[in-house]
Parts: structure tokens; C-alpha cells; sequence
């Protein structure tokens, strides 16, 4: 777990990081280099959980290995299906991180939700419901691994 009190934002006990994975931490179906060297050594401290529509049905290959549980979504609500899913893991128990529409729910309602906007760029809705946005999947994931810049970003 991953826990911290930040001044003017409240306390932060993490157990759980919700990742998208393509446009997140995949580029057109294919993990991103350096990615599952991080997800590795997150795993140690929270779990870590990868939510897709898997549009282009390479993920859990590329995931494979990795000590991750991926949830494959499919049908016309995405987004619901997606915060049904952080709802039974306990939304304040919850990191999401994610670039798409279809995470703005997620992203709104996790304990702390984080909005990328990498090469596949970033949904208007993804970036009002966030708490942080990144350029990069490993400047969001570093947070996890050096918490204390959470502090830095998110105090008031």
C-alpha cells in the first residue's frame, strides 16, 4: 500500500493502481518500452490492474508475465463496465490512470485519477476528471515508485 496525507488534498491510502492499457501504457495494441520493468516494481507495493476493451486483442499477450490482473470490458458502456470494476475493489482504495473517454468515470471517482495524454493524445473528458495529467506513462507511474512527488504535485 501506498499511503500518504497531502495538505489540502486529504490522505491517500492506495492499494490498488487501475491502468488502461491502450493509449496508456500501450501504443497501437503494443506495450510501451520500460513499462513492464515499472509495473514489476510497483507490484510489490500495490496491486496492479489493467482495464481494456483490448481493441486490437494483443493484450494479454503482451502483458504476460507481468504481475498484473487484466479485466477485458466489452459491450456499449465501457465506462461503466470500467467503474463497476473499481467499485468492487473499493473506489478510495483506488489509482487510475488513462487517456480515453471511456476512463473519464474512473478517473473521476478513484481516490487519485491520473490523465495521460501521450501519443495517442487525451479525451477533454479524461482531463476534466482527473487530479494530475502526464505527457508520459513513466513520469504517472514514477509517482507511485517515488511517492513523495505526489506530495509535491498535490498539495495545496
Amino acid at each position: 500500500m501506498i499511503s500518504l496525507n497531502i495538505p489540502g488534498f486529504g490522505a491517500l491510502n492506495i492499494e490498488h493502481l487501475v491502468l488502461d492499457y491502450n493509449g496508456t501504457i500501450a501504443l497501437d495494441g503494443n506495450l510501451l518500452p520500460g513499462i513492464g520493468k515499472i509495473i514489476r516494481e510497483l507490484s510489490v507495493d500495490i496491486e496492479v490492474h489493467v482495464l481494456t476493451a483490448d481493441t486490437l486483442g494483443q493484450c494479454e499477450e503482451n502483458l504476460q508475465g507481468l504481475p498484473v490482473s487484466i479485466h477485458i470490458i466489452s459491450g456499449p458502456a465501457e465506462d461503466q463496465s470500467k467503474l463497476d470494476y473499481i467499485h468492487s475493489l473499493g473506489t478510495e482504495k483506488c489509482a487510475c490512470i488513462g487517456n480515453g473517454h471511456n476512463d473519464a468515470l474512473i478517473l473521476k471517482e478513484a481516490a487519485l485519477g491520473i490523465a495521460i495524454s501521450g501519443s495517442e493524445c487525451m479525451s477533454m473528458a479524461a482531463a476534466r476528471a482527473a487530479d494530475i495529467s502526464s505527457a508520459k506513462i513513466a513520469h504517472a507511474l514514477g509517482l507511485f515508485t517515488h511517492p513523495i512527488r505526489l506530495m509535491a504535485t498535490l498539495r495545496n
